[in-house]
């Protein structure tokens, strides 16, 4: 296969490693998934990496299953970057516009951008993944989405700066690098995961999106098409898996088994006379164990992961206060009742997310789990061939060698976050 553009998307989870191959035959049509791979994960934890050679293997796994059903090469990848870790905050930069009729040119918000990056000190220990313009101010004048053609002479650019622990990031390199691969760019988990499944009016009106995984829990909150937060919690669905397993004082193995197979986010509309045949599940178990008692320890857990949630909302003071409400992505979405108990918890209307129609073999990622991996393969598309000539020293938050450059994300990230 050689016609059209290839865009791999990878997916490095705390549970999963999952890799998507999409092909673009023109600008016209939508993507074409072509391949598509899955693996466990070895070698993570809360979303960073801990062994560099067993998340190589994963990964390595993951993506030749892809290639084989696409027939293409995944030399480079998209991937994803997660872990409790990833901090935002806001951000400012001040120029002179350059024209002496007071014109705003591409170079102006060029340069405000370099400015948002020359004001910020980051500790030694971090490194920038994302500048994201979010509005300007020209003069008097606030909350311009674009201020090209406007004219004034003091140029404000308001941004979102999204940054992640450098060992992390270099410890990803290490793995892709063993694994035969490269990024072209990183991309944090829950903006990939929101490029997947949030439409332009979602973001406009204001919502969460809330991707529960294997080890972490992450959310991003956008209004007015502006990405407002975005937050790694430290707990995820693997949290339920170890809790079930003690309370029934059983394998993690056969926890994960009763969780998926007899679940339930809420335990009220269970009978508590209901009981589960641990022997089903594993020979040398032995005994019956409340499904009622299963659902209580699922949904004690759940509440803690929703409570901190809210705790990020309120903090950003948008707690029930988003009238697109919640969409929840990730494998521990799947939890029977979830939406029902998020509406309760969270004061907000909430639904499942999946990831956009796209062509080819769409019904095996069709998941909300594949959310992030989509997410990734979309964000390649939009991002273009332009940005393919990527180092890694520009991703460890070093200068762009051109103004170009820059001027390339500003474009970029103006039509992905402004409406």
């Amino acid at each position: 296969m050689s016609k059209g553009h290839y865009y791999v998307g990878l997916d490095i989870g705390s549970s999963a490693i999952r890799a998507v191959i999409a092909q673009e035959l023109s600008q016209e049509e939508a993507l074409r998934i072509i391949g598509v791979g899955t693996a466990p994960a070895f070698g993570m934890r809360r979303g960073a990496v801990t062994d560099a050679e067993a998340v190589a293997k994963a990964a390595n796994a993951a993506l030749e299953q892809a290639e084989r059903m696409a027939g293409h090469a995944a030399e480079e990848v998209v991937v994803s970057v997660s872990g409790a870790e990833l901090e935002c905050l806001n951000a400012l930069g001040v120029v002179a516009v350059g024209r002496a009729d007071g014109e705003v040119t591409e170079d102006d918000t060029a340069r405000a951008l370099a400015e948002v990056q020359a004001r910020l000190t980051m500790p030694l220990n971090r490194e920038i993944i994302h500048v994201i313009p979010r509005d300007y101010r020209l003069d008097d004048q606030k909350n311009i989405k674009d201020p090209l053609g406007m004219r004034g002479v003091r140029l404000e650019m308001n941004a979102l700066v999204v940054s992640g622990s450098a060992s992390h990031l270099k410890n990803i390199h290490r793995s892709l690098d063993a694994a035969g691969t490269s990024a072209t760019r990183m991309v944090a988990e829950p903006l990939a995961s929101a490029e997947a499944v949030l439409s332009a009016k979602q973001k406009e009106l204001g919502t969460v999106l809330i991707n529960i995984g294997g080890s972490t829990t992450s959310l991003a909150v956008f209004e007015d098409g502006d990405l407002l937060h975005l937050a790694v919690l430290p707990v995820g669905s693997s949290h339920i898996t170890n809790d079930v397993a003690i309370g029934l004082r059983t394998s993690i193995e056969v926890a994960e088994a009763v969780k998926l197979q007899y679940g339930s986010a809420q335990a009220d509309g269970i009978s508590k006379r209901e009981e589960i045949d641990l022997n089903l599940f594993d020979s040398e178990e032995d005994g019956l164990v409340s499904r009622y008692h299963v659902a209580e320890i699922i949904e004690a857990r759940l509440e803690e992961i929703l409570g901190l949630v809210n705790a990020e909302l309120k903090n950003i003071g948008r707690e029930g206060l988003l009238p697109g409400g919640a969409v929840l992505t990730g494998g521990g979405s799947l939890l029977p009742g979830v939406v029902d108990f998020a509406k309760e918890i969270l004061r907000l209307p909430v639904h499942i997310g999946y990831p956009k129609p796209l062509g080819g073999i769409l019904d095996e990622v069709d998941s909300p789990q594949f959310a992030t991996a989509v997410g990734l393969v979309l964000y390649a598309q939009e991002s273009g061939p332009r940005e393919r000539g990527f180092s890694p020293s520009r991703m460890f938050g070093a200068m762009p060698e051109s103004m170009q450059g820059m001027v390339g994300k500003i474009r970029h990230w103006s039509e992905r976050f402004l409406p």
